[in-house]
């Protein structure tokens, strides 16, 4: 908690030092592998045979950000994002669903080169996972619903291209790894009853998102 202070205080500082701050909004697809989850929803047979979870499905990330010039050509900066998938599945005439969803606030760092009317940023970053999951089984009213708290590991490239004065289209390449843990619901996750292990929501997801960067 110290250190977290201590990094706010030194990002607080550095923007009245070098007052260029930049916020950032977009929406993407990330491209996600689930594990955990996919062996469930394939083994379970709540997919069906000929409409089984691939080993990467697609999510729709939307994020927030706010970066400052903490130096020349490097940045500090802190992320929200959250990312939602679900799948649809009729097994036995009944009808399954299941949702989940991950927001992921992140300190990022980015090494910056800057240029007429562009700039491009290479860097990453660290922060908590909080993650949630809906699921609803078949001939069923009732919904169950399961969270956990994880970390995750950001890795990304940015640019920015001037569209007016002050306003930049952006485009956003990421690669994450997320750690989010087994969800439970009241103290009881989902269990894989077929493989006999609990169900858990750590995922590699590859995104990329287009955006707009407003920078003063």
């Amino acid at each position: 908690m110290k250190k977290f202070v201590i990094l706010l205080l030194f990002i607080c500082i550095s923007n009245i030092v070098y007052p260029q701050v930049s916020l950032r909004g977009g929406m993407g697809i990330n491209f996600v592998s689930t594990p955990s989850l996919r062996d469930y929803l394939n083994v379970s047979q709540f997919a069906p045979v000929d409409n089984q979870v691939a080993s990467f499905n697609t999510a729709i990330n939307f994020s927030g950000e706010v970066d400052f010039r903490a130096a020349n050509n490097y940045d500090l900066g802190v992320e929200v994002a959250y990312l939602y998938n679900a799948f649809t599945f009729s097994p036995n005439g009944g009808r399954y669903e299941l949702s989940y969803g991950v927001l992921m606030p992140t300190i990022t760092s980015y090494y910056v080169i800057d240029g007429q009317g562009y700039n491009f940023k290479f860097g990453g970053g660290l922060g908590l996972r909080f993650a949630s999951i809906n699921e609803s089984l078949p001939f069923s009213s009732n919904s169950n619903n399961y969270s956990s708290v994880g970390f995750g590991i950001l890795l990304r490239a940015t640019g920015n291209t001037a569209l007016g004065r002050n306003v930049y289209a952006n485009i956003t390449g990421d690669i994450r790894y997320d750690i989010n843990g087994t969800p439970k619901n009241n103290g009881n996750p989902i269990r894989n009853t077929i493989l006999g292990n609990n169900v858990n929501l750590n995922f590699l997801s590859l995104g990329l998102s287009l955006g707009i960067t407003y920078i003063f």
